[in-house]
């Protein structure tokens, strides 16, 4: 089943969040973020030369926004990652569904009663899963990853704008990669630079090209497979995400923090389901 590269990407996008706290170590989100959105852009571009799909474009302006909210929503989750239990911050960036589905109300679509359900749900599971949080520091960490999820779900809204436009979903990514590149490029001219060696080097390769790896096989699995199972299957990032958590760090979570975490994917998946379906295509 076309659905199952879900379970690639997640697994990928797993390791890319390994690779993220192990080099935070030695570098700021910002410059993991700059690494990350410029090795991306020189493999994108060798892409789009590949296909032969042109660079010019009537949305720019869309681009534009897309990339900086992007870039933003990318940033405040490296950062969290570095401040959180990775499964921690996993979940709280995949909240992205349930603000998708805020935005889509916004701009006009009608919620059904069980997009209302939804949110319910899942907002219902943020605020479980951070109160518990009672040190100072992951609490900071808790509301930036629930940013990086408002961000990036606003990041989604504009991708579904362009793709609506007609514009390429190479096109869409190579454009995301270079706003990105240039945003951070711009913050560290006036930020610490940290050498980079060998070690930090892979590292950092390693966060670019999971990335990308698991872009390409989470858009086959959308493209070719059933929408509901694979947004079902893309949850699978929080289990990978708490085994490696447990495995390099020892973070082990306790009950109430995986019920709030169960009923945050629940939502995602059910406002996934309410936001795509239609009388055609019931997945």
């Amino acid at each position: 089943m076309q659905s199952l590269w879900m379970l690639v990407a997640s697994l990928l996008f797993a390791c890319m969040g390994v690779c993220v706290k192990f080099v935070a170590a030695t570098h700021s989100a910002v410059e993991i973020t700059f690494y990350r959105s410029f090795i991306s852009l020189i493999l994108m571009f060798g892409l789009v030369r590949l296909q032969g799909v042109k660079l010019a474009t009537p949305h720019w302006r869309w681009h534009v926004s897309r990339g900086v909210v992007g870039f933003s929503a990318l940033f405040a989750y490296f950062y969290a990652i570095t401040l959180l239990p990775l499964a921690t911050a996993v979940t709280l960036n995949y909240t992205s569904a349930i603000f998708l589905a805020i935005y889509l109300a916004l701009s006009g679509m009608r919620l059904r009663p069980g997009i209302l359900g939804a949110l319910v749900v899942g907002l219902l599971g943020v605020v479980l899963l951070l109160r518990p949080t009672l040190h100072a520091e992951q609490l900071v960490g808790g509301l930036i990853g629930l940013g990086s999820g408002v961000l990036a779900g606003m990041a989604y809204f504009s991708v579904r704008e362009l793709g609506e436009r007609g514009e390429p979903e190479t096109r869409t990514v190579f454009y995301f990669s270079l706003v990105s590149s240039v945003c951070g490029g711009v913050w560290l001219l006036f930020s610490e630079w940290h050498a980079v060696d060998l070690r930090s080097g892979l590292l950092l390769l390693g966060v670019a090209c999971f990335a990308t790896v698991a872009q390409l096989a989470m858009t086959r699995a959308y493209t070719r497979g059933k929408t509901l199972m694979s947004a079902a299957l893309a949850y699978s990032t929080v289990i990978f995400s708490s085994l490696f958590g447990a495995l390099f760090w020892g973070e082990v979570m306790d009950g109430a923090a995986w019920f709030a975490i169960g009923l945050i994917i629940l939502s995602g998946i059910a406002a996934t389901h309410f936001s795509r379906a239609s009388p055609v295509e019931q997945d």
